[in-house]
């Protein structure tokens, strides 16, 4: 379980693609230097599991179906990521609860850009949106952010400077696909 709170930007190492496979490799920082094996880390809001450590740099074995449901199969060499470490129990919480279960991919279909205030307007697939309320939570490649508007055809995300300097979202422009988590609250309730 994660936060949404990403910690650190990291960078694509090296990528592979096997059959029904890919091999990530991330350069992390030193922030992740007590990472060990196995430890669960969100990618770009999609949990996976660290396969391998060697040289400074975190492997993950990522499954056909992440690659389908994520934009993590749009990676290259030098690309930044958002990372997060897994919650540990008894730790502070920010953000919101997040699964690392990445629901589909987003489109950002408008960026508005004003001083100090940047929206994005972001449409999903129709059978998300039911899960989209205003003033809730929705994880957009691994950020914790508050919902605005939902409207027929796209929701709102307001970005702060802060959330722009710190995280990938500060490079997204209009027609970028990005990760989706809705809020498990709002799917709990609503099953």
């Amino acid at each position: 379980m994660f936060t949404g709170i990403v910690e650190k930007q990291g960078r694509v190492h090296r990528i592979e693609y096997r059959k029904n496979l890919c091999i990530l490799g991330l350069k992390a920082g030193p922030i992740f230097q007590k990472t060990k094996v196995g430890d669960s880390i969100a990618v770009n809001g999609a949990c996976l599991t660290v396969a391998k450590i060697h040289d400074k740099v975190l492997t993950f074995d990522i499954m056909l179906e992440t690659l389908r449901k994520t934009t993590l199969s749009q990676l290259r060499p030098g690309m930044p990521v958002n990372l997060e470490r897994a919650l540990k129990a008894g730790g502070r919480f920010d953000g919101h609860f997040v699964m690392g279960h990445v629901d589909d991919r987003g489109i950002i279909k408008k960026r508005i850009a004003l001083p100090n205030y940047v929206e994005f307007q972001i449409s999903v697939a129709p059978k998300l949106y039911r899960y989209l309320v205003p003033k809730g939570s929705v994880c957009v490649d691994g950020v914790s952010l508050t919902v605005g508007e939902v409207k027929k055809n796209y929701f709102s995300v307001y970005l702060i400077p802060h959330t722009l300097k710190v995280t990938t979202l500060g490079t997204k422009k209009e027609k970028d696909a990005v990760n989706i988590e809705a809020d498990i609250l709002a799917r709990y309730i609503l099953k």
